[in-house]
């Protein structure tokens, strides 16, 4: 069974969509907990960071790479920015497919919750 990311990839899904290239995509999140709140996820499926295997590493410093080209593109490495990824239940994880939240616009508080 596909995740919800994997749908949003073969467009059966409809997201609004930020930044794509061969290797990830970057969408707007839909309960947004910031004034900016994207997704940026490899298009390859991993179910979470846990499970990324060493054969991944390329892919995983390529999606964080552009999780901060697609912040600076949007004006948020001026007075920074906050990249999240959750593993797990207790980690805030609810889709089964390695992503990163990319949040800013605002002070980000801390500790997070």
């Amino acid at each position: 069974m596909k995740t919800l990311f994997e749908k949003i990839v073969a467009r059966e899904i409809p997201a609004a969509i930020v930044y794509e290239d061969d290797l990830v995509l970057a969408i707007r999140d839909i309960n947004p907990q910031a004034p900016t709140h994207l997704l940026i996820f490899p298009k390859k499926p991993v179910a979470r960071i846990a499970e990324a295997a060493a054969t991944d590493e390329p892919l995983l410093g390529h999606l964080l790479l552009k999780a901060a080209e697609v912040a600076d593109k949007l004006g948020l490495k001026k007075n920074g920015y906050r990249l999240v990824i959750n593993n797990g239940a207790d980690g805030g994880e609810t889709v089964p497919h390695l992503h990163c939240h990319i949040l800013g616009g605002r002070h980000l508080g801390w500790p997070p919750g």
